[in-house]
């Protein structure tokens, strides 16, 4: 059993899971003053009778996903948080005597170990049990990767996505497509599902990729319906005080002339943040367009339209969070043959990873 691949996987899993509970428990000792700098914590977060070691991970994005699961769209501008994870935390909490953040928290970690799985295979088919293990090390070890369990939906989209690479690289089109759009009904980038399961080659059955965009159709006319608005998930992103444009295009080259101005003029945590955004978002794209050819197509082009697009927004803002998505990015880093640089990335990692999980569950704006 203590060979076995998914015993393995969960010992990795457990190991993160701990680290990130440790770190979690400790952080009041580092930053004793707790940032406050959201709303509803005291209600959603505190009032859910959990320790702080375990609501602290319901932080920011976390207690708008927990206001959806209990009262729906009631408060304005929510729109801009997709439905399919808090119905799945609404749906749960009951098996958690209505529970909302435990119900989210047991989601999140759940569906992102069946996600590691799905990751694992999809790896070892295409390369090695040696390949997949440092890419689940190196993900587990990314700064940002705290998010995977906290009341966020890296979790459940991580697992979405996996699943239906590893389904549709088997040529179960139908059932790839079908979590395919749970994922458009569980982010924007969702949708890119389907130009990257479209390049796998001798894929049988390509029409049922048309399925994909359905979470979001669906999405779109509850919008209609409710607000007289479906686009309202995009038109809302500006109110979130994260320098979004909703009404224009805004090109890379003009997202890395702001954030050197941001750089220069800034200081202290606002300094920081912009300088681990600027890193990961050039980090991400560096590794994918220089190494385009050693990625599998529909891996890359999945990836680079889930990293590009927001920046069209004219920010890098959260971009350190939504690289955990680009995982061809991590198999790249297992693939290194040298030794000494990957023990080294994951020093780095990890050092930043101590630093912004504690910053995140003090209530510091982290990605």
């Amino acid at each position: 059993m203590f060979k076995s691949d998914y015993f393995k996987i969960i010992a990795l899993f457990l190991t993160w899971r701990i680290f990130i509970f440790a770190l979690a428990f400790l952080s009041p000792l580092v930053i004793p003053k707790f940032g406050a700098t959201f709303p509803y914590y005291e209600d959603r977060l505190i009032g859910s009778g959990l320790p702080h070691f375990l609501w602290s991970f319901g932080n920011f994005d976390g207690v708008h996903y927990l206001g959806i699961a209990k009262v729906g769209y009631a408060y304005q501008f929510t729109q801009a948080f997709f439905p399919l994870y808090p119905i799945i935390i609404k749906l749960t909490s009951f098996a958690f005597f209505g529970n909302l953040l435990l119900s989210a928290l047991i989601i999140s970690n759940t569906l992102f170990l069946v996600g590691l799985i799905f990751f694992f295979k999809l790896i070892k088919e295409n390369f090695s049990s040696k390949t997949a293990y440092w890419s689940i090390i190196f993900l587990l070890s990314f700064p940002t990767s705290y998010y995977f369990g906290s009341v966020y939906t890296e979790g459940l989209f991580f697992a979405l996505i996996t699943i239906s690479f590893y389904l549709a690289q088997n040529n179960k089109t139908f059932l790839a497509s079908i979590f395919g759009s749970f994922a458009s009904g569980t982010r924007l980038i969702g949708l890119f599902l389907a130009p990257g399961l479209f390049l796998i080659k001798n894929l049988k059955n390509k029409y049922f990729l048309l399925l994909i965009p359905l979470g979001l159709v669906l999405y779109m006319v509850y919008l209609k319906l409710q607000f007289n608005n479906p686009i309202y998930f995009l038109t809302s992103q500006e109110i979130f005080g994260q320098a979004r444009s909703t009404t224009k295009v805004i090109l890379l080259p003009q997202v890395y002339y702001r954030y050197f101005q941001i750089i220069i003029t800034t200081s202290g945590l606002p300094l920081y943040n912009a300088i681990f955004e600027l890193v990961c978002a050039t980090f991400a794209l560096a590794v994918l367009l220089f190494n385009y050819k050693k990625i599998k197509k529909e891996w890359l082009v999945f990836s680079l339209l889930s990293i590009i697009t927001p920046t069209l927004t004219g920010t890098f803002a959260s971009m350190p969070r939504y690289v955990l998505l680009a995982f061809p990015l991590f198999i790249y880093l297992a693939q290194l043959k040298n030794k000494t640089i990957k023990i080294i990335i994951l020093m780095l990692f990890i050092s930043s990873l101590c630093v912004a999980t504690t910053l995140f569950t003090q209530g510091y704006w982290v990605a």
